[in-house]
C-alpha cells in the first residue's frame, strides 16, 4: 500500500505551486513537488490532441502517493497517465479546466469563473491558494514599517500575460493613479512584486514610489505576507485572479488598478463581476471607500468535501 501522501504535479510557476501546496495543506497530506517538462514538440500541441503516456516527459519519476494534484496544462498528461496505469491506487484531483474529458480525474477543484460543470467538480469562488490567516499575521512585523498616523496600501504589483502586456503607458498611467489617490500626507504605499513582475518594473516603481513609501525590490514571501497583515488597504493589479484572491483572504477593502486587455477574456469578466457581487473588489477610481466582507478562505471549505470523496474511493 502507498503512504497517504500527495505528489503535487506543476511547471514550476508560482501561481501554480501556491494552489497545490495550499490544497494539500488544507487536506493535511504530506506532499512534494514535482516540476513537469514535456518533450518540446508537446510543448505546442493541446492535451486533447497529446497521447496518454509517461514517455512524454523530459524526465521521469516516481509515484509514491496516494493523491495526486496537478495544476496547469502540461500537468494533465502525467496525471492521467498515472491514473492510467495505477488505477484506484491513486486519486488524482486537478485544479483549473483540464481541457480534456473530466472522465479522467477523480475531482476537479475549478474557479467558478471557468464555468465548467460536472459531477466531479467542486467550484471555488476565485483561485484556492497557500495563503493563511495565520501565516500572515505572523510576519505583521517583518517589515518595520514607521508609519505613524498613517495609514497602510500596500500595492500588488502582477506582471505581462496574454490579457495585458504592461506597456510602459499602462504602467505610467496605474502607477500615477495610485500615487496620486494615495498621497504621502495620509498614507504610506508599500509596493510589493510578484514572480511575474519584469526587473524594468520594479525599477520604475522605485524611482515613483520610493521617496515617501516603501519599494520592496526583490521577491520576497514574507514582505508580500508582511505588507498584507499591516494594510488597510489593498491594491493588486487586474491581470492576476490568483493575488486578488489571495487578498481577499484578509477581510480588507481590495481595489483593482485597472489596465486596458490586449484581447476580451470572459473568464476575467466573469471573475471581476463574481468579486464586485461578493463585495471583496472595486475599481480603482477617484476616490477611497472603506468597506469589509467575509473573509474568503476556500481551500478550507473544500477541503472537508474533498475528505468525504477520498473516503468513499477508499483512499483514506
Amino acid at each position: 500500500m502507498l503512504e497517504l501522501k500527495a505528489l503535487l504535479l506543476t511547471q514550476g510557476m508560482h501561481g501554480m505551486l501556491s494552489q497545490v501546496e495550499g490544497l494539500a495543506k488544507a487536506l493535511k497530506l504530506n506532499f512534494k513537488h514535482q516540476k513537469i517538462k514535456l518533450k518540446p514538440i508537446w510543448n505546442l500541441i493541446p492535451p486533447k490532441f497529446t497521447p496518454i503516456s509517461e514517455n512524454l516527459l523530459t524526465e521521469k519519476f516516481v509515484c509514491d502517493s496516494k493523491i495526486i494534484i496537478s495544476c496547469g496544462r502540461k500537468s494533465v498528461i502525467p496525471s492521467i497517465a498515472l491514473k492510467k496505469r495505477l488505477g484506484k491506487e491513486i486519486f488524482n484531483i486537478h485544479i483549473q479546466d483540464p481541457k480534456v474529458s473530466y472522465k479522467h480525474f477523480d475531482l476537479i477543484v475549478s474557479p467558478e469563473h471557468d464555468n465548467i460543470k460536472g459531477n466531479n467538480i467542486i467550484t471555488t469562488r476565485g483561485s484556492i491558494h497557500y495563503l493563511t490567516k495565520k501565516e500572515i499575521t505572523a510576519n505583521s512585523k517583518y517589515l518595520e514599517i514607521e508609519k505613524g498616523k498613517k495609514q497602510i496600501a500596500t500595492f500588488v504589483i502582477g506582471g505581462p500575460n496574454k490579457n495585458y502586456n504592461y506597456s510602459e503607458e499602462q504602467i505610467n498611467y496605474i502607477f500615477n493613479r495610485v500615487k496620486t489617490l494615495f498621497t504621502p500626507d495620509k498614507f504610506k504605499i508599500i509596493v510589493v512584486p510578484s514572480y511575474r513582475t519584469p526587473a524594468e518594473v520594479i525599477k520604475k516603481a522605485y524611482n515613483t514610489f520610493n521617496i515617501n513609501h516603501h519599494v520592496v525590490k526583490k521577491i520576497d514571501k514574507k514582505a508580500y505576507l508582511g505588507s498584507l497583515a499591516i494594510a488597510d488597504y489593498i491594491i493588486v493589479t487586474c491581470d492576476s485572479t490568483s493575488m486578488i484572491s489571495e487578498a481577499a483572504v484578509t477581510g480588507k477593502p481590495v481595489y483593482i488598478a485597472t489596465m486596458k486587455p490586449t484581447r476580451n477574456s470572459q473568464r476575467f469578466k466573469n471573475f471581476y463581476t463574481q468579486f464586485k457581487n461578493l463585495g471583496i473588489i472595486k475599481e480603482l477610481t477617484d476616490n477611497i471607500d472603506n468597506w469589509s466582507y467575509n473573509k474568503l478562505d476556500e481551500v478550507n471549505r473544500i477541503a472537508p468535501i474533498i475528505k468525504e470523496k477520498m473516503k468513499k474511493n477508499g483512499i483514506i
